[in-house]
């Protein structure tokens, strides 16, 4: 049984590897990779959070 023509994949050309490669090599590129790596600031705001902590570290009173 063979496979319907909608079946058959072309061969790849590499267009999405280069496309992606010429993003990278990129100065655009590099805004992303600076936001991602850049440390997390965590706000002391959420005091739902601030309880879940506390329970968690075995303190019984609150600070």
């Amino acid at each position: 049984m063979t496979k319907h023509l909608a079946d058959h994949r072309t061969a790849s050309e590499g267009g999405r590897l280069q496309n992606f490669l010429r993003l990278e090599r990129s100065q655009s590129a590099t805004a992303p990779r600076s936001l991602h790596q850049r440390p997390h600031l965590r706000s002391d705001d959420n005091p739902r959070l601030q309880h879940y902590l506390r329970i968690e570290r075995g303190l019984s009173d609150p600070e």
